[in-house]
């Protein structure tokens, strides 16, 4: 007996309440945006021999913004890395059992990750921490991790609420 294959993102766009494009358009939006800095590095690097300083920390604060969005939309596809192994092979009620399990565990994971994160963006807004790079509010900088932390906690509530109603 084959598994069923997991829900396909057509399947899936009628579920959802929050278009899956959104977080699919935030991250493709963040590699255009990283592209083009490290391209205009690059080409600066390459003509002049001196780089632009703050690249290298935008670049990294963008790179993060990208995964956590692209978490999103893989938690919100059930798309996340998972053992197939144990997935795959067994009874549909095992497999539901499972997938719920898992949701439940990243939905949970991630809600710690934002309120410890949101800790730590309000000092370093509380005590002005600046970045080492340009200068700049570290919060700008951090400030992404709680908000995204919290979109994939609430993908991952809705793929365990659709799995529960499944029978």
């Amino acid at each position: 007996m084959t598994a069923p294959a997991p829900p396909q993102v057509d399947d899936l766009e009628f579920r959802v309440r929050v278009p899956l494009a959104l977080e699919d358009v935030f991250a493709a939006a963040c590699m255009a945006i990283l592209a083009i800095i490290t391209f205009a590095n690059v080409l600066l690097r390459y003509l002049t021999d001196e780089s632009i300083a703050w690249t290298e920390e935008i670049s990294i604060a963008i790179m993060v913004v990208m995964t956590l969005a692209a978490a999103a939309a893989a938690v919100a596809r059930e798309r996340h890395i998972r053992i197939e192994y144990f997935l795959e092979r067994g009874p549909l009620a095992r497999r539901r059992v499972l997938a719920l399990i898992a949701n439940a565990a990243t939905a949970s994971f991630f809600l710690v990750l934002a309120v410890l994160s949101a800790r730590v963006v309000w000092d370093e807004f509380r005590f002005g921490e600046t970045s080492p790079g340009i200068g700049v509010p570290k919060w700008w900088y951090t400030l992404w991790l709680p908000l995204l932390s919290i979109a994939i906690t609430l993908r991952a509530l809705g793929a365990f609420q659709r799995r529960w109603r499944e029978r």
